[in-house]
């Protein structure tokens, strides 16, 4: 197993890891494979602060995260907070989230960042078993706050 860090010239694997994403989370109208388009992913995968890791086996994804770095303004640090992740159905249980948060946490230390920070869904006891045996859990609401346009 290999595991990588898409930059911009990985669009198409980056709209590879979205269909693995559609199909793990069973959500194929947030991840579509077609949207958006390839300029804004290449831009978007040119960032630094847009971390996106792949875990490839013969060439083929079967794991993969997206994470983004978020600049603090109370202290000179940073964060990385953990958005997706997701491995494909016959590889799980054998290492791959492990493997691919490992690298996010190298990829913390290496920018500075004091911590990685993810969100489980209470329904979802896999993936609260998985962060638990690596991270302080703490119990926390999560609110979705739409954006409003200026009157």
């Amino acid at each position: 197993m290999i595991v990588r860090r898409l930059g911009p010239a990985d669009v198409e694997t980056a709209r590879d890891l979205n269909a693995l994403y559609a199909d793990a989370f069973e959500d194929p109208g947030t991840y579509r494979r077609d949207t958006p388009d390839d300029a804004w992913l290449a831009r978007q995968l040119a960032k630094e602060a847009t971390i996106l890791l792949v875990a490839e086996i013969d060439g083929r994804i079967v794991g993969g995260l997206t994470a983004y770095e978020l600049a603090k303004l109370e202290a000179a640090r940073n964060e990385i907070y953990l958005y997706d992740l997701a491995v494909a159905e016959a590889h799980r249980r054998k290492g791959v989230a492990i493997a691919l948060i490992t690298e996010l946490q190298h990829i913390a230390a290496e920018t500075g960042a004091w911590a990685v920070f993810v969100q489980a869904d209470y329904e979802d006891p896999p993936a609260i078993a998985l962060y638990t045996k690596l991270g302080v859990r703490e119990d926390v609401l999560h609110f979705d706050l739409p954006p409003l346009p200026r009157p």
